[in-house]
């Protein structure tokens, strides 16, 4: 079939909790096909068998493809046979690994729908994680360098905020700095570790794009000091000479996502140990 002719192709997510396994797999996987148009529907905190099955026969309705996170055993039965006698195209991405892990272990999992977001000691980690990124983002108080797990340095619009709190979601303490020519770094920075400090930097002709469209955004000229490429490109050599005094890590954040920037900070500081949120002991 022609790429551009591709018909509709309807997804269904189904899950007792929020569902953020199966649409995070829907979401990559509909990226691979740019020219192919897709609806997603997401039914989440299924706690009753006769919302389950609603949402079945909406997605046999639609041919739809069928991706499911169950923790409830009778709900996921009813799920697997439906899928089965209505030959539905369905996917379960829970079972196969807990029944993998429980042969494993000898030990049967819990079958609690969203345990993985049940407060515990990790939660509160995470939540001050946030709060620590948010008291210390754009250089507030130059104190929070020196208790950061990871310090963030780079010119404006490099992604510094987002990224700081994507990385407090995975339990690291976060601070930023901007950096502008002729500014006065403070002298904390130069007391962190070189291992915990990463230099963000940009291509020159990505930045001015994407401080134009910050002025537009403002209702501003586009065209001003700010956006000027000239004034980008001295911009980025300051920073970029400033990190090679520091030593440290650098990251051109040019081409990539946040989700991109933030692995290959956490495998650059040698931080996969400590950036989770399970309960499991990593070595």
């Amino acid at each position: 079939m022609d790429q551009h002719t591709a018909s509709l192709v309807n997804i269904f997510v189904l899950s007792d909790s929020a569902g953020e396994t199966a649409t995070k797999t829907a979401q990559a996987s509909m990226a691979q096909y740019p020219n192919v148009e897709f609806c997603l529907y997401r039914r989440t905190f299924i706690n009753e068998n006769t919302i389950l099955l609603k949402a079945l026969k909406e997605a046999k309705d639609l041919n739809a493809i069928v991706l499911y996170t169950i923790s409830d055993v009778r709900r996921l039965e009813i799920c697997q046979t439906f899928c089965q006698e209505s030959n539905l195209t369905a996917f379960d991405l829970l079972t196969p690994i807990l029944n993998a892990i429980e042969d494993r272990s000898n030990i049967a999992p819990s079958h609690e729908p969203g345990a993985l977001h049940h407060l515990n000691e990790n939660y509160f980690k995470r939540i001050k994680a946030m709060e620590f990124a948010v008291k210390y983002d754009d250089g507030k108080n130059p104190k929070g360098f020196l208790e950061a797990d990871v310090v963030l340095l780079g010119v404006s619009r490099t992604s510094k905020t987002p990224l700081s709190l994507f990385l407090a979601n995975k339990n690291l303490k976060v601070a930023n700095l901007p950096l502008l020519p002729n500014s006065q770094i403070p002298a904390e920075i130069f007391k962190v570790p070189k291992d915990k400090i990463v230099g963000l930097t940009n291509d020159p002709e990505v930045l001015n794009g994407i401080r134009k469209e910050r002025m537009k955004s403002y209702g501003l000229d586009p065209d001003s000091a700010y956006s000027n490429i000239d004034k980008i490109k001295e911009e980025l050599k300051y920073a970029n000479d400033l990190y090679e005094k520091l030593g440290c890590v650098v990251i051109n954040v040019a081409s990539l996502s946040i989700e991109e920037t933030a692995a290959l900070i956490i495998q650059a500081l040698d931080l996969e140990d400590r950036a989770y949120t399970t309960n499991v002991e990593l070595k």
